[in-house]
Formats: C-alpha cells, sequence, structure tokens
C-alpha cells in the first residue's frame, strides 16, 4: 500500500491556537485527493496521535483538493511538557501511514 507522503504534494501541521492542532494534507490533483478522502480515515488519525476519534474535526475540501483534521493538542501550547511549541513536527507522523487499507476504509 503507499505511504500517505507518497501520494499527498505536501503535508504540513500547525497551532491552530494554544489547544488545538491542524494538520492540512494538500493533495495536487484530484487522483490523489480522491485517494486520500476514500483510503485514510478519521480513526487512522486519531489512532497515530494517540486521540479520541469523537474529538477530531475533519474538513475534506475538494475545490482545493485539501484533508485538513484539527484535533486537541496533547499539551498546551508553551507548556514545560509540550515539546513542539509551533505543532510543525506532526506532519511527520502521518506521511508514514498506509493509506487504502481496509481499515483505513473502515470509518471516514
Amino acid at each position: 500500500m503507499p505511504k500517505l507522503g507518497d501520494v499527498a504534494q505536501k503535508v504540513r501541521s500547525k497551532n491552530a491556537g494554544p489547544f488545538w492542532l491542524t494538520v492540512d494534507i494538500f493533495c495536487g490533483d484530484k487522483n490523489a485527493y480522491k485517494c486520500v478522502v476514500e483510503g485514510f480515515s478519521t480513526l487512522q488519525v486519531a489512532r497515530i496521535f494517540r486521540a479520541e476519534p469523537q474529538l477530531i474535526k475533519r474538513f475534506d475540501i475538494p475545490d482545493l483538493n485539501v484533508v485538513k483534521f484539527s484535533l486537541p493538542r496533547p499539551k498546551t501550547q508553551g507548556a514545560s511538557a509540550d515539546r513542539d511549541i509551533h505543532g510543525a513536527s506532526w506532519a511527520a507522523l502521518l506521511t508514514e501511514a498506509e493509506i487504502g487499507t481496509t481499515e483505513t476504509r473502515s470509518k471516514k
């Protein structure tokens, strides 16, 4: 199965305030977008980030060929236990995830 980093043009993460992170998956074209929308689930994102699936917000944006996930930060931005104050390293965890498996298609 292909990895998200092989299909997507770019995967980026950033802060969405001190309590939330946002991950943007830029697909580049309609075929890559369709592959990501159909083969990469919110449940898989929850497992990768060890987050509660019901707290993750997913936005499929076909006009831009972008899939976006927003989720609560595990530690408040700037807290002494926060290891990524800008939220930029979270994207790397998704790029290695396989897409198109039965598990990824189980729940959007």
